[in-house]
């Protein structure tokens, strides 16, 4: 359960912002979409690879 504290004068746009930053740290809606469809075990490696390729090749290219 996320809880918030919400000092005396503070606005509730910065309550929610705050909530809604805690929410978003906790990965739940990631979580929520990943389980809407099922994906092998073997397609999630191979994204897992190629999210890992780019990153590396991101980092190289930073470095010249």
């Amino acid at each position: 359960m996320i809880i918030v504290p919400v000092k005396e004068g503070e606005s509730i746009d910065r309550a929610l912002k705050k909530l809604k930053r805690k929410f978003e740290k906790t990965g739940v809606v990631k979580e929520v979409r990943d389980r809407q469809s099922y994906t092998k075990p073997t397609t999630a490696r191979r994204e897992e690879k190629m999210k890992a390729i780019y990153v590396q090749k991101l980092r190289n290219e930073q470095e010249l």
